[in-house]
């Protein structure tokens, strides 16, 4: 494996996060004190505490998933759009290194952006409320699981967008309301029977229940179920990015 194309691609991108704090890394943690205002003060006192967890402390690993989900997209994305739109992705094509290398650096990349905004928004979380992860390896796993399989959707869209505009259709569109749908601040057992069974087809509820679970130990679902998601996730965007670099969609245009 050429490990030094991989970190040059991975210094590049990272590098743009530095240059953009402002964007990457203040804009997490104001949207964050935001929703604690909103949620956590103004309609948190309203609402009782859900299995035994007070409101305020319940929506903290439903606002770190809907961040990083975001996030994860859009980092992604943009990262391999811009080189196909100023066409330096041929540079990196015509260089000696395989598609699995060109696609570990730029999401790489990604998911540690996506990673340190997860872990920004969980350090601003706790000046708000008394926050306990009782399992704390399976929170970092979820949270790195998660980061790398929608760096790697961003990744694929970024490859079949053919417009900057483009690039925001599926996180906007897609991702953002089946979060907010997916128990992201609520607990699902609170919905009616026939809509508990709707919320059952969100994909996005696995993900989200089973980062609360490491949390709380509380889950919407089963735990493996969450589990199993997640590895489907993956095997999905790496089989679609095999694909797209064996048959060279969208990049040899």
């Amino acid at each position: 494996m050429n490990f030094t194309s991989i970190f040059a691609i991975y210094k590049f991108e990272m590098s743009r996060t530095f240059r953009t704090v402002t964007q990457s890394i203040a804009a997490p943690v104001i949207s964050t004190i935001l929703y604690f205002i909103v949620f956590g003060s103004a309609i948190g006192s309203r609402i009782s505490d859900i299995d035994g967890i007070s409101y305020a402390s319940f929506i903290v690993p439903g606002l770190i998933m809907l961040t990083i989900l975001s996030q994860s997209i859009s980092n992604a994305s943009f990262g391999i759009y811009f080189p196909r739109f100023t066409g330096t992705i041929y540079e990196v094509l015509s260089a000696p290194i395989s598609f699995y290398e060109i696609a570990l650096g730029y999401v790489g990349a990604a998911t540690s952006k996506s990673m340190i905004i997860g872990m920004i928004v969980l350090l601003t979380s706790s000046f708000f409320v008394d926050l306990e992860i009782k399992h704390p390896i399976w929170m970092f796993f979820y949270l790195f699981a998660t980061c790398l399989t929608f760096c790697l959707i961003g990744f694929i869209i970024g490859i079949m967008s053919d417009g900057f505009d483009k690039l925001q259709l599926v996180p906007l569109l897609i991702i953002t309301p089946l979060t907010f749908l997916g128990g992201s601040f609520y607990s699902i057992s609170m919905l009616p029977d026939f809509w508990q069974k709707i919320s059952l087809l969100n994909p996005l509820l696995y993900l989200i229940s089973g980062f609360r679970w490491s949390f709380y130990e509380n889950s919407d679902v089963n735990i493996l179920i969450s589990f199993g998601m997640i590895i489907l996730f993956l095997i999905i965007c790496i089989s679609v990015i095999y694909y797209i670099f064996k048959t060279g969609y969208k990049l040899r245009e």
